[in-house]
């Protein structure tokens, strides 16, 4: 489905530009008139980490005359191995200064704003309503439905992308033309039941390959060129390295954009998507002690079972000593139950204390009512305990 220019042309370019820009402007389908409008487009980019980072390099390189960045995080070691907007001095920096500089250095002529604050119902409005395009990078699927919802209360489209481990899938929501993100996902997954990068892990490539298609589709909406991913869904599983489509109609029933919607507003996101769910939260209250609780429990030889329910890899970088990995899956699925002695306190950890909250209720509900988990996990151990191993 072909769609008319999303903006107008600007009145010129210089004649630097004309230099710069000179592979687009021979290609017919662009030429002129369409480097034009990208100098004239407004876009704004959610995150500047693993999808953003790629895309706001190759925006930029396009012409793209003004690009926002949202970002509020600094730059970690662990992001450098994907995150190539930011290098080895920007570690412990603003990730949106660091883009902004990379972004200047690789093109002058791009007016770039920064909104360094954390996306939520109360400012998201107020940011998307000063662009004409949304690229989102993020990774949590709280802020995944903000920026959906936003987009279609204000008639903005978004090119959306997703990547973990060796799978990356990429679309635009136009809920003017097409379905939105509600139409494909009209429930968030249960908590914990999708793991985040930072759990499961993602091949660093990876990112430019969805990067690079979401800059892609910018490009094409921004200058009416081409046939956008409107209504489709682009799946790519790097190992196979093979890409497959897949279509997606616009939900006559989706509670936002649908015929008789019951979402007329910004939402609770965190509530909806549930990021600990209710029984989790209801384990863990009362039922969590710190690193050094524990530390001192392994030093007063307390008869404790620790529990490590991260999975294999993670394991490998980082454990707490005397823990037994047991990953949080083996409890879901009830086949780690038998494993758990009764003559002994169990204590579970994770790398942040999210999926150990899951899995003591689990273990609670199964009648271990004495179970505890560690708030923090093995990023609290190591920052307070054992400060001189790896994080990740």
């Amino acid at each position: 489905m072909s769609l008319p220019p999303l903006v107008e042309p600007a009145a010129e370019l210089s004649v630097d530009e004309v230099r710069r820009y000179s592979r687009h402007l021979i290609i017919p389908d662009v030429g002129m008139a369409g480097q034009k409008r990208l100098k004239n487009a407004k876009v704004l980019c959610v995150g500047a980490g693993g999808l953003g980072s790629p895309a706001l390099m190759y925006l930029a390189a396009a012409g793209v005359g003004t690009l926002g960045i949202v970002e509020f995080d600094t730059v970690d070691e662990s992001n450098l191995q994907r995150q190539i907007i930011h290098g080895q001095s920007d570690i412990g920096r603003s990730k949106g200064e660091s883009a902004r500089d990379s972004v200047k250095e690789i093109n002058p002529y791009v007016n770039v704003i920064l909104h360094e604050t954390r996306l939520d119902v109360d400012n998201v409005k107020e940011i998307f309503a000063q662009y004409d395009l949304i690229v989102d990078g993020t990774d949590n699927f709280a802020t995944r439905y903000l920026v959906n919802d936003a987009a279609v209360l204000l008639g903005k489209p978004y090119v959306w992308g997703s990547i973990y481990r060796f799978d990356g899938q990429a679309s635009v929501f136009w809920a003017e033309h097409g379905p939105c993100y509600r139409c494909l996902y009209p429930e968030a997954p249960p908590p914990g039941m999708v793991p985040s990068c930072a759990e499961g892990g993602v091949l660093g490539v990876l990112c430019a390959s969805i990067g690079s298609i979401q800059v892609t589709e910018a490009i094409k909406l921004l200058a009416g060129v081409g046939e956008p991913l409107v209504g489709r869904l682009m799946i790519y599983d790097a190992l196979e390295m093979q890409y497959r489509q897949v279509k997606v109609r616009k939900d006559p029933n989706c509670a936002l954009c649908g015929e008789n919607p019951t979402v007329t507003d910004l939402i609770d996101y965190e509530a909806f998507c549930g990021v600990v769910s209710e029984e989790a939260q209801a384990a863990a209250l009362g039922s969590t002690i710190t690193p050094k609780q524990l530390k001192q429990w392994q030093d007063d030889k307390e008869d404790i079972f620790l529990v490590d329910v991260r999975e294999p890899g993670e394991f490998e970088i980082v454990s707490i000593p005397g823990a037994v990995l047991i990953p949080k899956g083996e409890f879901l699925m009830g086949d780690a139950l038998g494993r758990m002695p009764q003559d002994k306190k169990i204590v579970l950890h994770c790398k942040t204390g999210v999926r150990s909250a899951e899995v003591l209720a689990v273990l609670h509900s199964a009648g271990f009512a004495d179970a505890v988990h560690v708030g923090g996990g093995v990023i609290g151990w190591v920052n307070t305990v054992e400060p001189e191993k790896p994080v990740y």
